[in-house]
């Protein structure tokens, strides 16, 4: 699913990374979900956010990161390095 902002067609996925590369920090199913609500794509639940956030890291744009006390799972942005 995509959306317009302005003239440029964006997808979910880059709408999130965007949103992720410009805040920063850790991020999860639930604070994804959260942030989606101020998205073109409000009605975006937890189980996507999961899915989108697996994505993202699958694709290498994310790292994982594993609680083994909690047992939840987390993800933080890679940095990105300029070709110089």
């Amino acid at each position: 699913m995509s959306a317009r902002t302005g003239s440029e067609l964006i997808t979910r996925r880059g709408w999130l990374l965007n949103e992720i590369r410009t805040t920063g920090g850790t991020w999860t199913a639930r604070r994804v979900e959260a942030v989606m609500h101020s998205s073109p794509w409000p009605t975006t639940g937890r189980n996507t956010a999961r899915k989108d956030l697996r994505a993202l890291a699958a694709h290498g744009d994310l790292t994982a990161r594993d609680d083994r006390d909690s047992k939840r799972r987390s993800y933080t942005p890679k940095i990105l390095r300029s070709a110089a």
